[in-house]
């Protein structure tokens, strides 16, 4: 049924707040996506990331979350690169950050305005409201295709014909009763360049994504050592991966965010590999303090600059790699062996494998002392 009124009220009071696009879709999403979602967990494709089939029954249907929600408002945010998101991939003694990690966590920045936008509505009709923001289990690309924001292309990711692949998704359930807005169809066509471009080729198909091969997971998710096999692909990545959104024909609409949150951080637009792989601890924090790379801690952190500076063929760069060594972190020790097998010649390597084997009680360690294969 719909109250014109109050969707038109909701959507400019929306864009008031800062939000770049606003459509809204029924609470709830078609049996074949919870299917959909149900196979990719039976394949094994969400990797270590158990908390995604944990949730499965929540996740496939907000009103299994919420029972009284009726609507959801989705609301996009535009965080668009001024300049070309790939350009860094040339400079391998440069880390490449993930377009969307540059400067504020978007979590904390779009979650206050969609509480913003609710604690409104919610005066405004008298509806009962929750907000979500990437952290809870519901799907925000299925409800924003429904809700005419974007499609999921055949990487997966939601693509708008008015901002490329760059948006940011958030959501507002209600109880309150709104039309739904016309669902965007799927525009990719013939084109698969996004498949095409993936390094580490993760995706089976059109329209899946292998998350254990995806080096947004592997660099971001994956707390473990990275596996052999995706090192050498991964080059200077060293938090996420933008090559599939990047690459899409869309994003010839897109346009630079001008929301001073998402304007990148000078330090982290074109930041030296040498500058990051001595951080200890404390350092991580400072520089990272309000970044979404915060969370995945120093170790993470500091085994990703390691495998790019073993990507990197820089010899300058192997003592970094040796200071290493005797870290305390298994994972920055084997990510450090495997760098300088990679950047020391092999009598050098032998004697650094003579000198610091025998103390290491890692067997991931062991291992990558004794393998010479990159």
């Amino acid at each position: 049924m719909g109250n014109k009124a109050a969707e038109d009220s909701i959507r400019a009071q929306a864009l008031a707040l800062g939000f770049d696009a606003v459509g809204i879709a029924d609470a709830d999403l078609p049996p074949e996506i919870g299917a959909r979602l149900g196979a990719f967990l039976a394949r094994g494709e969400h990797g270590t990331m158990e908390w995604m089939a944990t949730t499965a029954a929540r996740r496939a249907a907000p009103r299994a979350m919420w029972p009284a929600a009726r609507s959801a408002v989705m609301l996009g945010v535009n965080y668009g690169p001024a300049d070309p998101a790939l350009e860094m991939l040339e400079r391998p003694e440069r880390a490449n950050v993930s377009v969307y990690a540059r400067n504020a966590d978007y979590h904390a920045t779009i979650k206050k305005r969609l509480k913003a936008l609710a604690r409104w509505m919610a005066a405004e009709f008298g509806c009962a409201v929750k907000v979500f923001v990437d952290t809870a289990p519901l799907m925000e690309k299925p409800l924003a295709e429904r809700a005419g924001l974007g499609w999921q292309g055949k990487h997966t990711n939601l693509v708008s014909r008015d901002f490329g692949s760059w948006l940011f998704l958030g959501c507002v359930l209600t109880d309150l009763a709104l039309a739904p807005d016309a669902p965007e169809a799927d525009h990719c066509g013939s084109c698969g360049r996004c498949l095409e471009v993936c390094p580490t080729d993760a995706f089976p198909a059109p329209y899946r994504l292998d998350a254990k091969r995806c080096i947004s997971y592997l660099t971001i998710e994956h707390k473990g050592h990275i596996p052999r096999e995706f090192r050498a692909a991964i080059g200077n990545r060293v938090f996420g991966c933008d090559d599939c959104l990047a690459v899409c024909p869309w994003n010839k609409y897109a346009q630079a965010t001008k929301d001073y949150a998402f304007i990148p951080r000078l330090e982290l637009t074109r930041p030296k590999l040498i500058d990051y792989v001595a951080l200890d601890d404390e350092g991580f924090r400072r520089v990272f303090r309000a970044s979404p790379i915060k969370r995945i801690g120093r170790d993470r952190f500091v085994r990703n600059i390691l495998v790019a500076i073993g990507n990197s063929r820089d010899p300058v760069l192997a003592d970094e790699a040796e200071r290493l060594l005797g870290d305390a972190s298994p994972l920055v020790r084997a990510a450090a062996v495997w760098a300088l097998s990679r950047l020391r010649a092999p009598e050098r390597f032998a004697a650094l494998a003579a000198e610091h084997a025998p103390r290491e009680a890692d067997e991931f360690v062991r291992v990558e002392w004794a393998s010479r294969q990159q």
